[in-house]
């Protein structure tokens, strides 16, 4: 199937509709069956880490050949019905308005003065406690998951539909999503979730290094500060503990003049990040959707980015083989 067409009619589905609310969505049948296969794991094999091992291979390959072989079976019957699914799978794959809409949801609630509504908001889209978050700390956490959401929802599952199609956009995100149900480093997950955490840091690796200097150039687009977003993913990029979700938070703080990192507190536990940015410019909620809209930007850019990197490389692949270049 033509990436060229796939990819920008999904990208502007999601757009559209976002995730339907009781909608059948496979990544939540996927989180349901990845929970139902960890307590049959557990019960069935005494190391965690094994458990882990064989939770993850089954929902990996049930997530790639399921829709693989719908596809198949699909193109069977007619073409046209292959590319409805195709399309389909992609959309489900992405979720760009629903970060947007939620961040949004947060930034409503402060501008209209209501804190604890802001602190309700936020609570959905972080892992950290909100309930006595100040404005400024309630802007930080949600430019923060804008950010780091950029890659995990939009950029990467694109970026592997690009490559290798529907089907592999799926495996992305169950990738991912064992990641969000396994990947603490806590007594209960810290074996367990080992394979998921560094299957999801390998698979995001290529995805968060071409999209954060894309951020950069997206955010420059849009009269925010390029360079300094530049700078600062060079400086502060690496700081996070995680490989890969520092990156496009840096090069979002720079776009912004901001800083993020700092104090946070986990189930009541403190934990220190690192700080990135500079704080040249304050926390307001106006931060909020001026991080939409280069994530929104820069999503349609890598969107492109991806396309025609793989249009060249197969034009340079047929004029190879054109060319008896792999002939012996």
């Amino acid at each position: 199937m033509n990436p060229f067409w796939l990819i920008p009619i999904s990208l502007a589905l999601d757009l559209s509709l976002g995730d339907p609310q009781g909608f059948p969505h496979p990544v939540r049948l996927m989180g349901k069956f990845a929970r139902y296969l960890e307590r049959i794991s557990r019960l069935a094999i005494p190391s965690p880490f094994l458990a882990g091992c064989v939770t993850s291979l089954i929902v990996y390959s049930a997530s790639f050949f399921l829709p693989w072989s719908l596809l198949q079976l699909s193109s069977e019957i007619h073409p046209f019905l292959e590319y409805t699914l195709s399309i389909f799978i992609i959309y489900t794959s992405v979720a760009l308005k629903d970060l947007l809409d939620h961040s949004k949801e947060v930034y409503h609630a402060l501008a209209e003065g209501n804190v604890e509504m802001a602190r309700e908001k936020v609570g959905k889209i972080v892992g950290r406690d909100t309930g006595s978050l100040s404005e400024e700390e309630i802007v930080r956490a949600t430019v923060e998951s804008v950010g780091e959401n950029l890659v995990d929802g939009i950029t990467a599952p694109l970026f592997f539909a690009a490559i290798g199609g529907p089907a592999l956009a799926i495996l992305y995100r169950s990738i991912n999503t064992l990641d969000s149900l396994f990947g603490y480093k806590n007594e209960t997950y810290i074996r367990f979730g080992w394979v998921p955490a560094k299957v999801d840091d390998l698979a995001n690796y290529i995805p968060a290094r071409i999209t954060a200097p894309l951020l950069s150039i997206a955010s420059g687009l849009l009269g925010f500060h390029s360079l300094l977003s530049l700078h600062i993913l060079r400086r502060d990029g690496r700081k996070n503990p995680s490989p890969n979700s520092g990156l496009s938070e840096a090069a979002l703080a720079g776009a912004l003049n901001i800083q993020l990192g700092g104090r946070n507190y986990y189930q009541g536990v403190l934990s220190e990040k690192p700080k990135i940015g500079e704080a040249n410019e304050n926390l307001t909620p106006q931060k909020i959707l001026d991080a939409n809209k280069i994530v929104l930007f820069a999503s349609i850019l890598t969107a492109f980015f991806y396309l025609i990197a793989v249009k060249a490389f197969t034009l340079l692949l047929n004029y190879l083989q054109s060319a008896n270049f792999f002939s012996i």
